[in-house]
């Protein structure tokens, strides 16, 4: 039987580390404030506060802290933590305008009880994201993973490709479908991307020779209207994302600080696959190579319990949409790098399964990348673009 014991000596908060430790659990109605104050014991406090009302927060924070002053005789300052999720990082960002310290964590990294069934209420999201908080302040090692927040900047650059493939999806819906109106009909050879898309509706027949019923030419014809959106949504910002990835390099040259340049450099990588990388991962430092990995979610999981020693494949755990880019660049790199180390790495392993061995390259490339825009260490064999 589990048992908690509430400590009877001095807590750590009170000894070691003076301040005032607060969560935030946010929802789209009511932010639950969970605090533990210097003076008060083992007890936590909580606060509702309506969601959005900044001012009614910094409030409460206020109080907390002429509380706890008239306790010890001291001011202490906050330190808060919320999870990242629906809300993005304005809070952190406005907290920290206000002399916060603030930290946003990611909630999957965080230990949760294994129990069949456990319990799961704002009140005990609060207290557990206050544990970690502490534990994390204490110095705990890999008591969970904080997010690194982008900056305004950072974060509006990375929409360009984000929208793109948004739209890039709803284009394969458009198109899908029409294909599927004509096959119904005994239509297959239309191709809806094409230039002349409409002059070809006029002359469709059906599989037994009847032209298009007009409902159903209708339907397709708002169809197509809605596809040309999509495409001149999607051309607008692909201009966008060229220009951003021209204005990243001063007057032009392409120097040895600049990522965008550096990736536009090897043969294979397009203007997107830059952009993508660039705005995912490259802007922001990582210490070593693991971390790359597991960024992109393509660091191998072990599972090793005494004699039984097995692979459960990469973890996944990442950013999504790098990893996704990540495995399409691997299969254009052994395209268009014939030569490279990497390729022959490839063709070496791919014995065992090319579907596994091209998630190892994937996660092999993204750290001869990172190695290559950081440190200027050129991948072995890698052929570069000819000049202009």
């Amino acid at each position: 039987m589990l048992l908690d014991h509430p400590s009877d000596g001095p807590a750590a908060i009170r000894t070691q580390i003076g301040a005032i430790f607060v969560s935030l659990e946010l929802s789209r109605s009511t932010w639950l404030v969970t605090s533990l104050s210097p003076g008060k014991g083992e007890k936590m406090s909580k606060h509702g506060v309506e969601a959005g009302d900044l001012a009614d927060l910094l409030k409460l924070f206020a109080e907390l802290k002429c509380k706890a002053q008239g306790r010890t005789g001291e001011i202490y300052p906050i330190i808060t933590i919320q999870e990242a999720g629906l809300d993005g990082f304005w809070l952190h960002r406005a907290l920290q305008q206000e002399g916060v310290e603030s930290h946003v964590v990611d909630p999957a990294s965080i230990a949760t009880p294994r129990r069949r069934r456990r319990a799961k209420t704002d009140r005990l999201d609060g207290e557990t994201l206050l544990r970690t908080l502490l534990a994390y302040k204490r110095g705990e090692p890999r008591v969970c993973a904080m997010v690194v927040a982008p900056t305004p900047e950072e974060e509006d650059r990375r929409r360009l490709c984000r929208e793109r493939k948004t739209l890039i999806a709803e284009r394969v819906e458009h198109v899908n479908r029409i294909k599927g109106l004509l096959f119904a009909q005994g239509t297959f050879d239309y191709v809806p991307l094409r230039r002349d898309r409409r002059k070809r509706l006029e002359a469709l027949r059906t599989g037994d020779g009847h032209p298009l019923l007009p409902h159903l030419k209708a339907q397709i014809v708002r169809e197509l209207d809605r596809l040309e959106l999509l495409l001149n949504q999607i051309a607008a910002v692909e201009r966008e994302q060229d220009a951003l990835l021209a204005a990243s390099r001063p007057a032009g040259e392409k120097t040895a600080s600049d990522p965008s340049a550096m990736l536009l450099n090897l043969n294979g990588l397009g203007p997107n696959f830059a952009a993508v990388l660039w705005s995912e991962v490259f802007w922001r430092q990582f210490a070593n190579r693991r971390q790359v990995a597991s960024y992109a979610g393509l660091a191998a999981t072990p599972w090793r319990s005494g004699g039984i020693e097995r692979e459960q494949g990469v973890s996944k755990a990442g950013n999504p949409r790098l990893r996704t880019t990540m495995i399409q660049l691997a299969w254009l790199w052994v395209r268009h790098q014939p030569q490279s180390a990497l390729t022959q790495w490839f063709k070496a392993n791919s014995v065992r399964g090319k579907k596994r061995t091209i998630v190892a390259l994937a996660r092999k490339l993204l750290v001869a990348l990172w190695k290559y825009v950081t440190a200027g260490v050129v991948i072995e064999g890698a052929v570069m673009k000819t000049a202009a």
